[in-house]
């Protein structure tokens, strides 16, 4: 059998076969595979939602902010883009389950066994939202942006403890891995759409990318001094032509 050096099996091309779908990897050189502002292939920074409709981003957003509420401090789970993140997320690679099995038979299974269901996230999200906004309707005639903030909470505290259900997905499920999703979004570098202006490292004292802060390290319940810092650097270091 013929051994491979570490500089094949790095750079050549491996063909996978998974979930009943040929996947190539990519050979990259002279490059970085990214730019400033991009994710899962799609622009996290600029116009227009890759997957989301507006109907649906308007509800997420609010759920968003029901999730992460603004305060005086930080703003909330809307301003702080993320349902932009989920937007990328959901339009890339994750959306799509890449790299999963997804063939049948599709069995409930336990917490620790993963994703057991016939639907990848980007499906689950296009049902939940409908559904959230069905159970707005039925419940109040009205959208979920258009009840009250206490309205709201009681809705999404239904998802959360079971007491509602969403036709087609298992509606508490998917509610935890909202929450998920929504923090990702909320710390996540600002390149993949949230975190906007650095806001929860802002708010948590988080220095980000910087390149050493090891005297800082050991300094406990001290205030740390210095701005965070994105793997794209900071605004103030962009050339002003």
């Amino acid at each position: 059998m013929r051994e491979f050096t570490r500089r094949e099996v790095v750079a050549g091309t491996v063909m996978l076969l998974v979930g009943g779908r040929r996947a190539a990897a990519e050979v990259i050189s002279g490059r970085i595979p990214f730019h400033p502002s991009s994710a899962s292939g799609h622009a996290a920074i600029g116009e227009g939602w890759k997957f989301l409709s507006a109907t649906e981003a308007a509800t997420l957003e609010a759920v968003a902010d029901r999730i992460i509420p603004p305060d005086t401090e930080t703003p909330g789970g809307k301003d702080a883009g993320c349902v932009v993140f989920i937007d990328r997320q959901l339009a890339g690679g994750y959306g799509q389950s890449e790299g999963l099995y997804e063939q049948g038979p599709f069995e409930k299974g336990l917490d620790q066994q993963g994703p057991q269901g016939d639907k990848n996230p980007a499906q689950q999200y296009r049902t939940a939202l409908a559904g959230i906004d069905g159970l707005a309707t039925k419940r109040s005639a009205k959208s979920f942006t258009a009840l009250s903030a206490d309205e709201q909470d009681t809705l999404l505290k239904g998802l959360e403890d079971g007491s509602l259900a969403i036709e087609g997905i298992d509606s508490k499920t998917f509610f935890l891995n909202l929450i998920t999703d929504m923090q990702q979004g909320f710390f996540a570098d600002p390149i993949y759409g949230g975190n906007r202006d650095m806001c929860s490292w802002k708010m948590i004292g988080y220095p980000g990318a910087r390149y050493d802060y090891r005297d800082w390290i050991g300094r406990h319940n001290e205030v740390y001094p210095y701005p965070p810092v994105s793997i794209a650097g900071r605004a103030e270091w962009t050339p002003r032509r």
